[in-house]
């Protein structure tokens, strides 16, 4: 069989038929990343457990006992894991897909695949991860007696939201840092300071009713936090009624459909630049 590869071609597609001959090749490449993870470690998959559990305990000092949080009904632990849940993946995908082109230049360098296979499997991976943080979270609300709301069949919604918006930062930084190594080191502080400015240690009625409108909309530019408590909506019944998270969502598509044009756009050239 025969590929032949047009760099010249003036439609952009997103070439998702390609994607799917290589399919395959996507499975090897999350298998491989799998095993990567965690080879050669003594604790294995514990190390997806102990991340959220010491995180959760530091939330839960700092922000639950210092500072006294307020949460209303919900335990402050039940209420920080509920926003940590969706924040592990999204943290994932960012931090791996950002550097997986470079990671991944000698493959790039020697045989032709849709580069787009590297940052979607690096998805899949994650979702490994977060399956062990959602029943961490199952146990800590189990533990503290306290039930999941009837609104967890919109759960699968929310999330496919969180895997469109970690798959369209990811795509946009795998495919920036070929450009622009600086990237690499601008990632890794990005995740620390977004875990901030999200609603994950602390409900979003703080900031309520003392930020004029401009500066809320301005904060849910911040595509997690509408997606944040739309999983706090799914596991604990909180109430989602603000207009302001359609503009987090309304991002997170933008983000997506112009980071998959924009990696079309750059693949062309990557075997020449990474």
């Amino acid at each position: 069989m025969q590929t032949i590869v047009d760099t010249n071609q003036k439609k952009l597609n997103l070439g998702i038929r390609e994607l799917l001959r290589y399919k395959d090749l996507f499975i090897v490449l999350a298998y491989r990343d799998y095993k990567v993870r965690y080879a050669q470690t003594y604790l294995g998959f514990i190390w997806a457990f102990v991340q959220p559990a010491v995180t959760l305990l530091i939330f839960t000092l700092v922000f639950g006992k210092a500072a006294k949080i307020d949460t209303g009904d919900i335990p402050y632990p039940v209420f920080a894991i509920v926003g940590m849940s969706a924040w592990s993946y999204f943290s994932f995908v960012m931090s791996q897909s950002g550097s997986s082109i470079i990671g991944a230049q000698g493959m790039i360098k020697k045989i032709y695949f849709p580069r787009l296979v590297i940052p979607l499997s690096k998805a899949l991976v994650g979702l490994i991860d977060y399956l062990i943080v959602f029943l961490f979270l199952i146990a800590v609300m189990w533990g503290y007696g306290y039930t999941v709301s009837g609104n967890i069949l919109l759960l699968p919604i929310f999330f496919t939201i969180n895997v469109l918006c970690a798959l369209g930062v990811g795509i946009w930084l795998s495919a920036l840092t070929i450009r622009y190594r600086d990237f690499q080191h601008i990632i890794p502080f990005a995740i620390q300071a977004g875990m901030y400015i999200t609603p994950i240690a602390y409900p979003v009625d703080l900031l309520m009713g003392k930020l004029p409108s401009w500066l809320m909309m301005i904060y849910y530019l911040n595509p997690m936090a509408g997606i944040v408590e739309g999983f706090r909506y799914s596991f604990l019944g909180l109430p989602f009624s603000n207009w302001y998270h359609w503009v987090s969502f309304g991002l997170v598509g933008l983000l997506f459909i112009s980071g998959l044009f924009y990696f079309r756009k750059m693949e062309k050239v990557m075997a020449d630049i990474v």
